[in-house]
């Protein structure tokens, strides 16, 4: 699995393009604007020092994993140090997802896999007076991320735990339209494929998906190709680690891979 992740990955690296490789005025300054914008934040600076908080906090909590679990480890009793060692986005993929999430201009966020909290609160910080709304399927997992937004004085987010699929379509339901939905968790090609099909009546003109792991498995990368040749849809960027869908009306059927 690991060596086909690999080659997976190389192959991308020689098949993705950068901005100027792309000819679509809205992907372009998306690249340019959001994407590539690698300048600091202020917004940045909390978030990143309780991630070394985190690090550094050996703690064990017992993990309940409702998806496809972990390539890394598959103990049940985990340090949290060790979590968010192995299952945390980088800074600069959390920082990605911020910086989209701030360009949407999104009223509602819901992410699907909370893990330690520290996406979500990049999430909260992108958009101070929307409301973030995450799932996470662990209980003790919840808890500690739970604290980190107390920590963080983040008072935008509404966290559920439990199963994804009990939860999200009665979330879904709740809302008028969706404007953000961050996949990161299950992994698996119909539970995906569910997700996805769940959000397609609420999804209007500036609704963005993004799906984690979209080259996990064969499984995942399956999913991405159904997501993507799927009628509503009409750009999606495939960025390798996550993949970017969008509704825009009017717009040619296009798929880009930029490198990240």
């Amino acid at each position: 699995m690991l060596f086909q992740f690999i080659t997976d990955y190389l192959k991308h690296r020689f098949t993705a393009k950068t901005r100027h490789g792309t000819h679509s005025p809205f992907v372009y300054k998306l690249a340019d604007e959001v994407i590539y914008d690698f300048t600091e934040k202020t917004e940045y600076k909390n978030i990143e020092a309780q991630r070394k908080k985190l690090f550094n906090d050996d703690s064990n909590i017992t993990v309940t994993d409702l998806g496809a679990g972990s390539h890394l480890n598959k103990n049940r009793t985990k340090k949290v140090s060790q979590i968010a060692k192995n299952a945390l986005k980088s800074p600069r993929l959390a920082q990605l997802i911020y910086r989209l999430a701030k360009n949407t201009e999104a009223k509602n966020l819901i992410e699907l896999g909370t893990c330690l909290g520290i996406t979500t609160a990049y999430l909260s910080k992108a958009n101070p007076e929307a409301e973030v709304i995450t799932i996470e399927g662990c209980p003790q997992t919840a808890q500690v991320a739970g604290n980190n937004f107390k920590v963080l004085d983040l008072n935008n987010i509404e966290l559920h735990v439990g199963n994804f699929d009990l939860i999200l379509p009665d979330i879904i339901a709740k809302q008028q339209q969706l404007d953000f939905v961050y996949v990161d968790g299950n992994h698996r090609k119909d539970a995906t494929l569910n997700y996805f099909k769940w959000c397609l009546p609420k999804v209007h003109e500036n609704s963005l998906l993004i799906f984690d792991d979209i080259y996990w498995s064969e499984g995942m990368k399956e999913a991405w190709e159904e997501i993507k040749s799927h009628p509503d849809v009409t750009v999606t960027i495939d960025l390798f680690w996550i993949g970017l869908v969008y509704f825009k009306k009017g717009q040619a059927k296009e798929h880009f891979k930029l490198k990240f």
